[in-house]
């Protein structure tokens, strides 16, 4: 377990590092690229030593019974967690964009009127959602460093976003939430506008990725260990 302790913060950390207070200074010593490089290398190493130590790491008690009861509300939060991840995959305000000083501000629709983080709470849902169902230590800690860095991370976007554009992004966070369905609750957006990819993408993501874990994992998720 300690090995996996070690390998979640090590991931967590320098994915935190590497993301802002050192992104700048190796940019301006080793150029972009260069920098993408050690980032990737990095990425990849820490992420690889995560999942070697959970493999090693022994199978603890369930920490409480996991019946079909968790299991119906973790289906259908993974099923809200797909359509978060595929509909941040296009249009996203987030990710960089040359032109965007040139563009009018968007009216937060779809995922973005539920939250405007929706890849990063599609993975802080999905940590939960195995903690939910398989509550073991190593797990817990595998899945927490995920949801950690989600979510630390969306925060920390903001705050980089906000200095980069400083006066579109405060009035984009003003309309839309990082909390979910906050904005909604407000009035401050509406719920609805969802594009058909979205809705069909995330389903099809839903259904290929909880049936995959009969042949990955050696058993069913979702509504699979029903059918």
């Amino acid at each position: 377990m300690e090995q996996v302790v070690l390998a979640a913060v090590a991931f967590v950390g320098t994915h935190v590092l590497l993301s802002h207070p050192l992104r700048g200074p190796l940019v301006a010593r080793i150029g972009e690229r260069g920098f993408m490089l050690v980032y990737s290398v990095v990425a990849i190493a820490t992420l690889w030593w995560l999942v070697v130590a959970y493999r090693a790491a022994p199978a603890t008690p369930f920490w409480w019974p996991v019946g079909d009861g968790i299991w119906a509300v973790a289906t259908a939060a993974m099923l809200v967690a797909s359509v978060l991840f595929v509909g941040s995959l296009i249009g996203n305000p987030a990710l960089p964009d040359p032109t965007t000083a040139a563009k009018p501000l968007p009216t937060p629709r779809g995922v973005y009127a539920i939250t405007r983080h929706p890849m990063m709470w599609a993975f802080a849902i999905w940590g939960l959602v195995h903690v939910a169902v398989y509550p073991i230590a190593a797990n817990a800690v595998l899945a927490g460093a995920i949801v950690v860095l989600a979510l630390f991370g969306a925060h920390l976007q903001d705050r980089k976003k906000a200095a980069l554009q400083p006066t579109r992004w405060p009035e984009w966070q003003h309309r839309t939430s990082y909390w979910p369905f906050a904005a909604i609750a407000q009035r401050r957006a509406r719920f609805g506008g969802f594009r058909p990819h979205d809705l069909a993408g995330g389903l099809l993501v839903w259904l290929a990725a909880t049936w995959a874990h009969l042949p990955l994992a050696g058993w069913a998720a979702g509504v699979w260990q029903w059918v």
